[in-house]
C-alpha cells in the first residue's frame, strides 16, 4: 500500500526593527498569515515583537518536517547576533523586507 504524503510547509523565520537593532526568530505552517499578526498585533499586546517593532522579514527557510524546523529555531536562538547576521546578510545582503517574495 502506497500512501501519498501531503506537502507541509514549515518556515523559520526572522524579523527585525526599522533600525535593525532587534532580532527575532520564529517557526511557523503558515508564513503569510504569522506575518500579518505581527504587523497588526492586538491593542495592548504584549508581545516581544509588537514591543520591540519587529515586523520586517529580512531571513527564512521552508521546510517540510515540522520537528526539522523546530531544531533549526532552537539553534538559531543560541547563536550569537553576529553569526545570525552572517546567515542573514548570505541571503538577503541589504536586510530588505523580503514579506513580498512569500
Amino acid at each position: 500500500m502506497n500512501k501519498t504524503l501531503g506537502t507541509h510547509n514549515y518556515f523559520v523565520y526572522i524579523l527585525t526593527n526599522k533600525r535593525k537593532t532587534v532580532l527575532y526568530i520564529g517557526v511557523t505552517n503558515d508564513l503569510k498569515t504569522r506575518l500579518y499578526y505581527h504587523r497588526n498585533p492586538e491593542a495592548n499586546s504584549k508581545h516581544f515583537t509588537h514591543k520591540y517593532k519587529c515586523n520586517n522579514l529580512i531571513y527564512f527557510e521552508h521546510f517540510q518536517n515540522i520537528n526539522v524546523a523546530i531544531l533549526r529555531e532552537k539553534q538559531l536562538k543560541k547563536w550569537k547576533r553576529v553569526k545570525k547576521e552572517y546567515l542573514i546578510n548570505q541571503m538577503n545582503p541589504e536586510w530588505k523586507d523580503l514579506c513580498n517574495m512569500i
